[in-house]
């Protein structure tokens, strides 16, 4: 039976292989491991495999997690990468480092409030619904400009890149627009914002398409931690 230490190895090795076959470096690209639902005990597991960047789904139980860690694992890094109602967002301006799935000028301007003096900025991705579908939340495509230009305004808010969920499907030439789409509009974004260097997408069943169209992060929970 596989450890949680194998699983990461194996998805390091995979992101290795994807940036290689694209003619990318891999130090280019972060794992990122989303350990929403899991036990603090398979945190400090993945910890201790070398592992320092993790995903929360959900504020409380984020929240949770972060409190009971940060004394004797201060260097974890914490993003937050679900959906976000205002009024919880206190709770991510003050325990988060990142927040992914900005969409919002009401939210941006939350965050920036409510972040402590004493913290560094957030920093934040633009959540974009690259797939235009009803059901996710996102900008869409043509209003990441305008949400860009209130984020950068913020003085408690720095301007990371963008993140995604694209359409959840097999089909590769759908997976290879909607990251080759991405990828453009991230590319005008850094023109413009000296701080973005982050392009949040591609997941377990799509990393290796997402990395040949220029993913710097990539989202793994249950190839790392297991099913839910």
């Amino acid at each position: 039976m596989t450890t949680i230490a194998d699983r990461i190895s194996i998805a390091q090795s995979r992101i290795n292989q994807a940036a290689q076959n694209c003619s990318r470096s891999s130090a280019e690209i972060s794992l990122l491991a989303v350990s929403k639902t899991k036990p603090i005990s398979d945190i400090i597991a993945a910890y201790q495999a070398g592992q320092r960047l993790f995903g929360e789904n959900y504020v409380q139980e984020g929240e949770t997690k972060i409190t009971a860690l940060q004394a004797d694992y201060p260097d974890i890094e914490w993003h937050f990468i679900g959906p976000l109602q205002s009024n919880k967002s206190k709770i991510v301006a003050e325990h988060f480092d990142w927040m992914h799935t900005l969409s919002r000028d009401k939210i941006a301007q939350r965050l920036h409030e409510q972040r402590p003096s004493n913290k560094p900025p957030l920093n934040v991705c633009i959540q974009v619904n690259i797939s235009q579908e009803e059901s996710k939340s996102g900008v869409n495509a043509e209003d990441v400009a305008t949400l860009a230009l209130t984020i950068n305004s913020l003085s408690q808010l720095t301007l990371r890149g963008l993140m995604a969920i694209p359409t959840a499907t097999n089909d590769e030439q759908i997976q290879q627009q909607e990251f080759a789409q991405l990828k453009q509009l991230f590319d005008q974004l850094k023109q413009q914002y000296p701080s973005v260097d982050t392009l949040s997408m591609g997941m377990s069943n799509d990393m290796d398409i997402a990395i040949a169209n220029g993913s710097t992060m990539v989202r793994i929970g249950s190839a790392i931690f297991g099913e839910r």
